[in-house]
């Protein structure tokens, strides 16, 4: 796992089937309501429900697909697992909604959750891989692995042995649950099968639906007999993608070394589980066999109920949560507090005559909403050392533009400390920025207060005209294009005795550097000829003096008129 966890909730939708033809004959009435636009379901006049999606009776397969699905089909690409499970009670949809049930007749726009799963999946690796050719990045390499689990009176079935007896349901299976040192679940002995495309993929879900143990109730024509767990593993090695950090270093530091692609390997777990429907033996008239298959799933929907009021009761967090009491409950322990992102879909009758029902299956999913998952992407540890240490060049690399740039500095005794004088030439760099934008506007300020000016002493030598009787058009213009060229060549002239009075000073500043230079001169001059006590010396001494005095005045009168 890379980084820390981040908290994601368990999401829940409730899908309303429609009303049956036997519930309409029989005159059951809809006991369920959805308010227009909101998330939100009223069961008879006085109970409301709120949950993350909501859909009503007219609801289609692909809408709840791209609503709820279609996100978690993106993460797996980042490494990210996903889980999304139909819960309800018997004959309330969940295999439709799933996909797991065939039928020969099936139109496309009826296909489930897995089916557009598959094809979303397929669809996204073919893009990555044209992308990446585009973009002259080489193809990220996938190994896409499928699994396909039926839990049976808490005995783990595989749908895919074609060697297992298919009518030896209740003997003891070899296939073991592990947990490994990060929390992860893991199967052993189960079929893993290796596909490349979608139609493989999907014969492959077909063969394991068609081996899936089913039979008839008084609910329900073709009720699941037991739990089903079809899970895709998706492994993938692609370029690491670059970071923003690492773009905005020091390109050339970057150029100085040679370009080498480096790679990561993620991995990702998807589960779809199409749970059995709980029930009442008293409803669904269950006898013999049937009966016991009923309660063995009535077990482990109990045993998931715990774990979920374990997990959502923030009074009860602390305390142990009953992983242990189904394998049910410990293959979904990834799911529900673990690493996933997942989603509860609880399908639900709008019938009044299942009402209770209804009404259980709402309060098992309102409590599922208060889980909390930690999802973390799945990365190798060879993966994770590579960006480890990216992050670390990234960090030097920033480093050592910061000594280059002067902001860092290293004293004689080896102390690291930040240069003042970079914040210092900082804040006057920002200051010299605030000036020039100052500068700017009030240079339009005067041009505007200029151009006001000549616009009132034109209106007032307009207005003296008028008085006399001259009035004229053109003349008026005329002024006015006068007074502007005045007011034009006044400022100029300003501008130039500005600049004019900076010169003089600062030639008056230099001739009382040069007149200081001479005083000096003349008193080096004194100093040596008295002290030697020869007087012609100081007299040609000071014959050069004058020579040289007489040079620098040639000098500076000719300094003055190139000013000039």
């Amino acid at each position: 796992m890379l980084g820390a966890a981040d908290e994601s909730s368990v999401r829940v939708a409730v899908r309303i089937r429609p009303q049956l033809a036997k519930e309409k004959i029989e005159g059951c009435h809809i006991c369920t309501s959805v308010t227009p636009g909101e998330p939100q379901v009223f069961l008879g006049k006085d109970k409301a429900f709120t949950f993350d999606y909501v859909f009503d009776i007219d609801s289609q397969q692909e809408q709840i697909y791209t609503q709820c699905i279609e996100k978690l089909i993106e993460g797996c690409f980042e490494g990210y697992n996903a889980t999304v499970f139909a819960y309800g009670q018997t004959g309330a949809g969940k295999t439709y909604t799933m996909g797991t049930g065939f039928d020969v007749n099936i139109m496309e726009e009826e296909q489930g959750i897995i089916s557009r799963a598959v094809r979303h999946l397929f669809k996204s690796i073919d893009e990555k891989k044209t992308s990446a050719i585009k973009n002259g990045l080489p193809p990220p390499e996938f190994k896409v692995n499928a699994q396909f689990l039926e839990l049976y009176n808490e005995e783990v079935l595989d749908l895919f042995d074609t060697t297992r007896d298919i009518d030896a349901k209740n003997k003891k299976s070899n296939i073991r649950i592990h947990e490994d040192s990060t929390g992860g679940i893991y199967t052993v002995g189960v079929t893993t099968r290796t596909v490349n495309t979608e139609p493989e993929m999907m014969q492959c879900l077909k063969l394991g639906a068609l081996s899936r143990t089913t039979a008839s109730t008084q609910m329900n024509v073709q009720s699941s007999r037991s739990h089903a767990i079809f899970t895709i593993h998706v492994c993938q090695t692609r370029v690491c993608p670059q970071t923003d950090a690492e773009n905005a270093t020091d390109n050339k530091l970057i150029s100085e070394s040679s370009p080498m692609n480096e790679f990561e390997t993620l991995t990702a777990k998807f589960h779809f589980v199409d749970l059995a429907g709980s029930e009442r033996l008293k409803r669904t008239g269950a006898t013999g066999e049937r009966a016991k298959e009923g309660i063995s799933i009535n077990c482990g929907l109990l045993a998931l109920g715990n774990v979920i009021s374990a997990l959502g009761d923030k009074s009860k967090r602390a305390t142990h949560v009953p992983y242990r009491d189904s394998k049910l409950t410990i293959l979904l322990q990834d799911s529900l507090g673990g690493n996933s992102q997942t989603i509860m879909i609880a399908c639900v009758s709008p019938s009044d005559r299942d009402f209770m029902e209804t009404l259980n299956t709402l309060k098992y999913a309102n409590r599922a909403r208060n889980i909390k998952n930690k999802v973390m992407v799945n990365q190798d540890r060879a993966s994770q050392q590579i960006n480890a240490l990216r992050s670390e060049i990234t960090r030097l690399q920033m480093e050592l533009m910061e000594y280059k740039t002067g902001k860092r500095i290293i004293d004689e005794e080896g102390v690291e400390s930040i240069n003042d004088m970079f914040h210092e030439n900082a804040m006057l760099q920002t200051e010299n920025n605030n000036l020039r934008v100052r500068i700017k506007a009030m240079q339009e300020t005067v041009d505007a207060l200029r151009a006001r000016i000549t616009q009132l002493v034109s209106e007032q030598a307009n207005q003296v005209l008028a008085r006399a009787g001259e009035g004229n058009e053109e003349i008026s213009n005329m002024i006015h294009s006068y007074i502007k060229e005045i007011e034009d060549l006044r400022a100029k002239l300003l501008e130039s005795e500005a600049v004019n009075e900076n010169l003089r000073k600062n030639l008056t500043r230099g001739h009382g550097e040069i007149s200081l230079l001479q005083c000096l001169l003349s008193f080096l001059a004194y100093y040596t000829v008295f002290r030697q006590g020869d007087y012609r010396n100081y007299r040609s001494s000071k014959e050069r003096l004058g020579e040289a005095k007489t040079e620098r005045e040639e000098e500076e009168e000719k300094c003055c008129r190139e000013r000039r």
